[in-house]
């Protein structure tokens, strides 16, 4: 399944999932958000992305010439909301260069083929958000996407730090990998520590854990394996630990997940 056809697609079992969720339902992994509130936020990320890369290449973020998305007085409208926000985003993105610039707040993220990746597991995880808050058993995760997902939380959340932080390493480091039947065998290794710095806009100074992908070598702390789609949604904090196969230092992969974790918000 390609990167559209996925975001589509969780988009819509999104839809379903929050039109089946009880009224003031909480997301378990979003506390005070309802499945209202979720399928809200999903239609506002999409309709910004669309207004992004609709954009001539290069034009940057866009500004008052768009129109805010208003959420709709009555709940029941919301899914109508996010079906009309989804499609302005794949058409958006559809048939256009991966390589093509456009903005994005991330600085190795200036590219429609970033975008589109980034929005395609966005739509994933908030689907999965979804399918919790109603108590409904979760869709299969495709293993490819699933995969890449973790990739895209080590390498791009967690790994990509920005210019104006450093990163010290604390010495330990954990494995991640893919190991499942039927499945790509993939490996990441991370090296944890702290990344600092002041933030040039808010002067606000941060030190809080990080980690970096490294070349694997040596015997890691702890290794991390399962499902492309159990290590993922771990990493995102919508799986739990004992669906996977820890070994070595647990309280080192408790260190990782709270890391990707922290740098996902």
């Amino acid at each position: 399944m390609d990167a559209l056809a996925s975001l589509a697609r969780d988009s819509a079992l999104l839809v379903t999932a929050v039109q089946d969720a009880p009224a003031g339902a909480e997301v378990p992994a979003c506390p005070g958000w309802t499945a209202a509130d979720l399928a809200h936020h999903v239609a506002l990320v999409q309709s910004f992305w669309a207004s992004v890369v609709g954009r001539e290449p290069g034009a940057g973020l866009p500004g008052g010439d768009v129109v805010p998305l208003v959420r709709p007085a009555d709940d029941a409208a919301l899914a109508g909301l996010l079906r009309e926000a989804t499609a302005r985003l794949v058409a958006a993105l559809a048939g256009r260069d991966p390589r093509e610039p456009c903005w994005s707040w991330h600085p190795d993220g200036r590219t429609v083929g970033w975008v589109t990746r980034r929005q395609q597991h966005e739509a994933l995880v908030h689907r999965v958000d979804a399918e919790q808050t109603g108590g409904r058993g979760l869709t299969a995760l495709d293993p490819d996407i699933a995969a890449d997902g973790v990739d895209e939380v080590l390498d791009v959340l967690l790994g990509g730090h920005p210019a104006w932080t450093t990163f010290a390493p604390d010495g330990g480091t954990v494995a991640v990998v893919v190991d499942a039947p039927g499945e790509v065998p993939h490996r990441w290794d991370v090296e944890l520590g702290r990344v600092r710095g002041t933030g040039p806009e808010s002067g606000r100074y941060y030190d809080v854990p990080g980690g970096r992908l490294i070349r694997p070598g040596g015997e890691p702390d702890a290794v991390v394996a399962g499902t492309a789609a159990r290590l993922d949604l771990w990493l995102w904090g919508r799986g739990d630990r004992e669906e996977l196969r820890v070994t070595g230092a647990a309280d080192a992969a408790d260190a990782l997940r709270a890391a990707a974790v922290g740098a996902m918000q």
